[in-house]
């Protein structure tokens, strides 16, 4: 068993929400996403299994990896192939450290006390295997059960991705709903808002961000949702080719497009095998992205 200085945070790492804010200004506002989908390794020439697992994983990282700001590993593609599909995803994670790219790990992690505090310490203390510069997290126990994540990753200079306003339809039902004068999506957005004030207040971005998709429409306005005042980054699904254009991300987003890091998985890697077309494809969707976000 490790011990406990495994799970000390970082004392010199910078505020993920300042590394990001660099890495988006350096490469453009995009996050490419490694979702390696049955279809996809098959459309590649690999077999379903660990080892193609990781040629596609480590092939990705090669053709984007110090080109985009961040890369999203969604962890359920490597899980579905037990513990030789999660050797390959702390290799990935690795690997990402190694080329100086930003990871958010697609985790979705939402549970209560000691429990999250394991999932904090799997996913964002220094020396954990999976270790991250962020993960996604689900807020739907309550704001208040993601303390473990949030204060973890703010000592030890990582991020959290916070569930807000999704595209897919079932997710109204929950985020949409009225929990006293507010919307539950609101009350996120003020857990998140309250959890970035000393960055807002030090005039940086903060590190506790928001997944909001692109195609939402008019559903942040609608809620009443303040988006700039939460101060922290917001993933964003289904930017340019995706489904969401310049005029779309202006209802959306608002004055807070600046804090936009546009996801993208399919968009780039249906490019591949070839290392030279996914770097094209990739360059692509960040000129997109940055056009539509300006």
């Amino acid at each position: 068993m490790s011990s406990t200085t495994s799970h000390q945070p970082s004392r010199s790492r910078r505020p993920f929400g300042a590394r990001l804010a660099d890495a988006m200004e350096d490469h453009g506002p995009l996050c490419v996403g490694i979702d390696p989908h049955p279809s996809l390794l098959e459309a590649w020439g690999l077999t379903d299994s660990a080892a193609g697992l990781r040629d596609f994983a480590l092939r990705t990282i090669d053709a984007v990896g110090g080109r985009v700001a961040a890369v999203k590993p969604q962890s359920a593609f490597f899980e579905r192939h037990g513990s030789a599909g999660i050797a390959v995803l702390e290799e990935t994670l690795a690997a990402l450290r190694d080329v100086g790219t930003l990871s958010v790990l697609d985790v979705k992690r939402g549970d209560i006390g000691s429990t999250m505090a394991g999932y904090a310490q799997a996913y964002l203390s220094d020396g954990a295997p999976l270790a991250a510069d962020s993960i996604t997290v689900s807020p739907y126990l309550g704001y208040g059960s993601l303390a473990p994540a949030l204060d973890l990753a703010e000592a030890g200079g990582r991020g959290v991705f916070v569930l807000a306003l999704t595209s897919n339809p079932e997710g109204t039902t929950v985020q949409h709903a009225v929990s006293g004068e507010r919307a539950v999506a609101a009350e996120v957005v003020e857990g998140v808002t309250a959890s970035n004030a000393a960055a807002r207040g030090e005039g940086g971005l903060g590190s506790i961000g928001l997944v909001v998709g692109a195609t939402v429409g008019e559903a942040v306005s609608r809620l009443g949702i303040d988006l700039l005042r939460a101060n922290g980054p917001l993933l964003a699904p289904g930017v340019g080719a995706q489904g969401a254009g310049a005029t779309e991300l202006e209802s959306v987003f608002g004055p807070a497009r600046r804090h936009v890091l546009a996801s993208t998985s399919r968009g780039v890697l249906k490019a591949g095998p070839s290392i030279d077309e996914l770097r094209k494809a990739a360059s692509a969707f960040a000129y997109e992205a940055a056009t539509a976000l300006r």
